[in-house]
C-alpha cells in the first residue's frame, strides 16, 4: 500500500516512510515525534492494534532505518453508548479518511443533552459513518450552540481527536465567526478580555465575573447597518457562550439572543455563524482552510 491513511475493513491503517533524519532511532520515538501519537495511543495500539515495519510485526524497541515502511493499524472503536444514530440535516464541506468538516444548520444541537437525547449532529454523524462502513464513534472536536450555525470539525478516530485537541492548545487550529450585534461599537477593532463563569442559580447562563475562567475575544467590525454591526470574531479561549456573553457585557448583545439581552424582532435565533476553520492535517500536516457562507437568515440582516 502507498504511504498515507487507509480505511480497510472498517479499520484505520496509517503507513509512513522513514526518512534519513529518523534512521537509527527506536520505533517508539518515530511514532511519538513523526506520527504525533501520544504515549497512551502507542500503548493502545500495542494492546489492541498492530505495528509493522516492512510488513513484519515489531515492537516499539525496533530500530528503524531510512526507507523503512512503518504500518500502524489503529484499534477498532466501540460505538458511543446512548448516542442514537439517525439521519439529520447537515452538509459536508470536506471529508477524508481522518476527519470531516460539517456545516451545521441553526436549530440542531451538536451533542445530545439531558433534555433532548435523540436528535443531534453527533447522532447524524454516527449514522453516516455506519452507512459507510466506518467502525467509529462520533468525535466532535469542536462544538456549537444549538442555535449557532457553521463549521464543526469531526475526527473519525479518537487518536485524531487527540491530535486536533493538541493542535488547538498550540494555536494551530482556529475558528472565526461572524456575529451581528445591536448598535455600533465604540471601536471598529478590539479585544474583550473578561473572565467568564456560570451565573448563580442557572445551569445554562454564563456571565462575566471576577472569579471566572480567563476569556479573550478579538473582533473587527466589517460592516454597519443603521441598527446593527457585523463583526468578524476570533476566540483566544473557548468558554461556553463566550461570544454571546462578551458582547452582551460591553452593551452590544447579539441580535436574536434573548438569553443575553438581544431582540428577536429581526431574527429568531442568535445571529452567530462559524464561518472559517483553519487546521493542519493530522496525517499530511498540510495547512487547510475551510469556509462556510452566511445562512439566509443572517444574510438578510446584513443586506437589509
Amino acid at each position: 500500500m502507498n504511504e498515507g491513511l487507509h480505511l480497510l475493513s472498517g479499520q484505520f491503517v496509517w503507513i509512513k516512510k522513514v526518512g534519513a533524519d529518523d534512521a537509527g532511532e527506536p520505533l517508539r520515538q518515530f511514532l511519538r515525534e513523526k506520527m504525533n501519537l501520544s504515549r497512551a495511543a502507542v500503548t493502545a495500539i500495542k494492546r489492541d492494534g498492530h505495528l509493522e515495519v516492512n510488513g513484519l510485526p515489531v515492537t516499539v524497541r525496533r530500530v528503524i532505518e531510512e526507507n523503512d515502511q512503518v504500518t500502524v493499524t489503529f484499534p477498532k472503536e466501540q460505538e458511543s453508548a446512548g448516542l442514537l444514530a439517525e439521519p439529520v440535516p447537515y452538509s459536508i464541506v470536506y471529508e477524508d479518511d481522518a476527519f470531516m468538516v460539517i456545516n451545521k444548520p441553526a436549530g440542531l444541537q451538536t451533542v445530545p443533552s439531558r433534555k433532548d437525547w435523540k436528535r443531534s449532529l453527533a447522532g447524524g454523524v454516527l449514522f453516516y459513518l455506519k452507512q459507510h462502513g466506518v467502525e467509529a464513534t462520533a468525535h466532535m472536536v469542536t462544538r456549537l450552540d444549538r442555535d449557532t450555525s457553521g463549521l464543526i470539525l469531526v475526527a473519525k478516530h479518537g487518536f485524531f481527536h487527540e491530535m486536533f485537541t493538541k493542535m488547538r492548545k498550540a494555536h494551530r487550529l482556529s475558528r472565526e465567526y461572524i456575529a451581528i450585534v445591536h448598535g455600533h461599537l465604540d471601536t471598529h477593532e478590539g479585544v474583550i478580555d473578561a473572565p467568564i463563569g456560570r451565573k448563580e442559580e442557572s445551569i445554562i447562563e454564563r456571565c462575566v465575573r471576577s472569579d471566572g475562567r480567563p476569556a479573550i475575544t478579538h473582533y473587527k467590525v466589517i460592516k454597519e447597518t443603521e441598527a446593527f454591526s457585523v463583526a468578524a470574531v476570533r476566540l483566544e479561549t473557548g468558554r461556553t457562550h463566550q461570544i454571546r456573553v462578551h458582547f452582551s457585557h460591553i452593551g452590544h448583545p447579539l441580535v436574536g439572543d434573548d438569553l443575553y439581552g438581544g431582540s428577536r424582532e429581526a431574527i429568531s435565533r442568535q445571529a452567530l455563524h462559524a464561518s472559517r476553520l483553519f487546521l493542519y492535517h493530522p496525517v499530511t500536516e498540510e495547512a487547510m482552510t475551510f469556509t462556510a457562507p452566511l445562512p439566509e437568515d443572517m444574510k438578510r440582516l446584513v443586506e437589509h
